[in-house]
């Protein structure tokens, strides 16, 4: 057995293990709000489907932001790229806090109760929209116009977030902070979680099918037309699979920064370049991160209740983005 392929194989094996022992733990894990005492015991049946959702929730959005992470760095040719680069971060916060204060100006409750999943998703793909309309060249997707369309359209949503938050009253201002610092819930429905986790599969599917394809468009376009890859059609079907995958966690956790770009570099580090294998180790490593940023929320408590797992997600990836700046890793 080759050097290569006894890297992959443990690597991959360590990853499993890993995801698997921290899903393990956030079942097991107990602590009341405000409670110093934590206990690890299999949670009684009125609780045991809530800790199992939140679980489910954890492993989709960390798989799904890792793998749109590594399509759209092989897209853009920019190691230092993330799914939110395309402003679906903030163009799902607009259409969240723009329904918030519909229903408080016009007070109505049918369009309060939609909650804020139907207004999330609406933003994201309208934010994809307008990026894809405007990041062609020549009638493809040009990787250079997508990076500054997507900065300047995310810039504009942030700017609408801030108008909406400055008309509604403080309550919902409080209530949009909590969505946006990105949380696991554990009452999402099984029909949904049903549709994004066969989302999720079918789209690292279609990663690993396009690995070899990624390979060759990261060396440059005319490597890539060199060995007969059509690069226009790979960029928009990498384009729309990132998207997508990026507005179904939005919608579903609220924005969690940071994994879509630190997990596929934890994946390289340990399995190599090779794209066919990147993808799925990248999705382990965003499950390892989120999942493990839920189990650090349960076991640390300073008042307020469980802290949000965006936070912890930035302290690792806030820190890895500088190393990678640094060392060199991210250079493109």
């Amino acid at each position: 057995m080759s050097g290569r392929r006894k890297r992959l194989i443990s690597g991959m094996a360590a990853l499993g293990i890993g995801a698997s022992a921290l899903a393990v733990l956030s079942l097991l894990i107990d602590r009341a709000p405000g409670a110093e005492e934590v206990s690890l015991a299999w949670p009684e049946a009125s609780y045991a489907w809530f800790r199992i959702t939140a679980l489910a929730v954890g492993v989709i959005v960390g798989s799904a932001l890792a793998i749109s992470g590594v399509l759209l760095q092989a897209l853009l040719r920019n190691p230092l790229a993330s799914p939110f680069i395309l402003g679906v971060s903030n163009g799902a916060g607009l259409g969240v806090m723009m329904a918030m204060y519909l229903s408080y100006a016009w007070r109505d409750t049918e369009l309060g109760q939609l909650g804020q999943t139907g207004p999330a998703v609406a933003g994201a793909l309208a934010t994809l929209a307008v990026v894809y309309m405007l990041g062609q060249r020549r009638g493809w997707l040009d990787p250079v116009s997508l990076v500054l369309i997507g900065v300047v359209v995310s810039t504009i949503c942030g700017a609408g977030i801030m108008f909406f938050q400055h008309l509604v009253p403080t309550g919902l201002r409080g209530q949009f902070t909590t969505w946006i610092m990105g949380h696991l819930p554990q009452g999402t429905s099984g029909a949904m979680l049903l549709a994004c986790g066969i989302v999720t599969l079918v789209a690292l599917g279609l990663s690993m099918c396009l690995g070899r394809a990624m390979d060759a468009a990261t060396l440059g376009d005319d490597e890539a037309r060199s060995v007969g890859l059509s690069i226009g059609p790979l960029r928009l079907g990498m384009f729309f699979l990132a998207g997508l995958l990026a507005a179904m966690t939005v919608t579903l956790a609220g924005p969690i920064g940071f994994v879509g770009l630190i997990a596929p570099h934890a994946a390289r580090l340990v399995l190599g370049p090779r794209h066919t294998a990147l993808v799925p180790g990248a999705a382990l490593c965003g499950v390892i991160l989120v999942v493990g940023s839920h189990v650090c929320s349960r076991f640390i408590d300073v008042g307020g209740g469980h802290m949000p797992i965006g936070i912890f997600t930035a302290l690792v990836g806030g820190p890895a983005f500088i190393w990678l700046l640094l060392s060199g890793r991210g250079q493109s």
